[in-house]
């Protein structure tokens, strides 16, 4: 499963990246990997089954106190 997710994440780089240099759209760039590393991070946790209750109860715990 991990293969595929591997798979799956270097095909959307694969396609998506050289694009965003190519027009050199470098924020862009620049976001568009920090949002793949994110997802991708939480991808490979929700794979290996890791629970990840902690870390949703300070991130509620924050966003209650800004809103």
């Amino acid at each position: 499963m991990i293969v595929l997710l591997l798979l799956g994440f270097f095909l959307i780089v694969a396609f998506e990246a050289p694009v965003l240099a190519r027009k050199k759209m470098w924020r862009e760039l620049r976001v568009f990997t920090a949002l793949l590393v994110v997802g991708f991070v939480l991808s490979i946790v929700q794979v290996l089954g890791i629970e990840l209750s902690e870390l949703v109860k300070v991130i509620e715990s924050v966003f209650k106190k800004i809103l």
